[in-house]
């Protein structure tokens, strides 16, 4: 059970007041979360690139390796990095730019939502996303014409790597970043667990990328294929009619898209 929002409140409104206090001005730039998200592509992303560049040096990770026969590159993965970073140069930067312009962020409210709700909120945003990309990913698998103008670009590897979670196109990437910013606004969400959802978000967009089946990861820990993770993306690309959902299995399991074939060798 959870305590009274008072009380949780409580728990979370002295770190809400510190970064109001100290960090007002920035948290509260429309840029904020657009380097949240980019800073935490590259902070989750970078242990993994070091584990691929190591490869079986790295035993302790190369024993979880899904597809053991294909190694990421150097030149592939700061193509990745220079595609994340010109996409943000060309496309995201300048948009956010005019809308903040055209509509200036409202004040950073003072008081912190208390545990119980950030934590439901978050959880919406994820679901409400999972279900906007399982729809979009499925259009854009069936119809040619898009597959081969938008979202082919991410299919360009068969064995994913972590950089590769942002190899998209523009037109993806917008769509993406629409769906991330939007929906903590469509469901009433406090700042704080916009910035938590994007982070999260981020990191669950990575660890389907990183090409390891690790087994900590939340696909061994939620039963019934209920989370996705690594295998199950990795599979996608291999596979590209199945495991259509970023995140959660429901949808896949629903439509009978799901498919969690161990391919490791």
């Amino acid at each position: 059970m959870c305590a009274s929002n008072s009380q949780q409140r409580l728990f979370l409104q002295p770190f809400w007041d510190y970064i109001l206090d100290k960090f007002d001005d920035r948290v509260g730039s429309p840029f904020f979360p657009v380097l949240l998200a980019f800073s935490g592509y590259v902070l989750f992303s970078f242990p993994f690139a070091v584990a691929d560049l190591l490869g079986k040096r790295c035993h302790f990770f190369y024993q979880y390796k899904i597809q053991k026969e294909k190694h990421p590159t150097k030149m592939m993965m700061c193509m990745c990095i220079w595609k994340a970073v010109s996409n943000h140069l060309v496309y995201v930067f300048p948009v956010v730019t005019v809308i903040w312009f055209c509509m200036p962020p409202p004040p950073l409210p003072a008081t912190a939502p208390s545990v119980c709700t950030l934590l439901g909120e978050v959880f919406g945003c994820l679901l409400l996303f999972d279900f906007q990309y399982f729809v979009w990913h499925i259009l854009h698998h069936k119809n040619h014409w898009l597959y081969k103008k938008v979202h082919a670009i991410h299919h360009k590897y068969i064995a994913p790597f972590s950089w590769s979670s942002q190899n998209l196109g523009g037109y993806e990437l917008m769509t993406v970043g629409f769906w991330s910013s939007t929906n903590p606004i469509m469901l009433g969400c406090h700042p704080l667990t916009a910035w938590v959802c994007n982070l999260l978000s981020i990191w669950m967009s990575v660890n389907d990328h990183i090409g390891y089946d690790l087994p900590w990861s939340l696909s061994h820990i939620l039963p019934f294929g209920l989370y996705g993770g690594a295998l199950a993306h990795d599979l996608h690309h291999q596979k590209p009619e199945t495991n259509f959902a970023p995140f959660f299995g429901h949808w896949d399991l629903i439509f009978g898209t799901s498919s969690f074939e161990d391919y490791r060798t």
